[in-house]
């Protein structure tokens, strides 16, 4: 078996989870959401981010606005809303307990 691919598929499977953390803390511009990202080291590129922001915009857990930038054209900065701190508040409570049950089978 390939570990760099189990490790990949991991990351792709808490990737909708990580982006909401991200922009938790505050509005986000996508290239700023990318760079925490990578600083994390869950790799991610735009032509991954995108779709996942405009479904997580779908389905209401994120709202965003324009911006003008004195560095070209104006930006989308993303934020959470009400729903989103809501559903983010339920996955936080899902990986608390993902983590736990890991840690109870590694022990074994």
């Amino acid at each position: 078996m390939n570990v760099e691919n189990n490790k990949a598929q991991m990351r792709k499977g808490i990737l909708e989870y990580c982006i909401l953390l991200v922009i938790s803390g505050n509005s986000c511009y996508a290239s700023d959401i990318i760079n925490k990202l990578k600083e994390a080291r869950v790799i991610v590129v735009e032509g991954t981010l995108y779709p996942l922001l405009t479904r997580q915009k779908n389905a209401g857990l994120l709202s965003y606005r324009w911006e003008e930038s004195s560095q070209g054209p104006p930006r989308k900065y993303y934020e959470l809303t009400d729903k989103g701190r809501e559903y983010l508040s339920e996955l936080d409570k899902s990986w608390d307990e993902l983590v736990e049950s890991v840690k109870l089978i590694r022990k074994k």
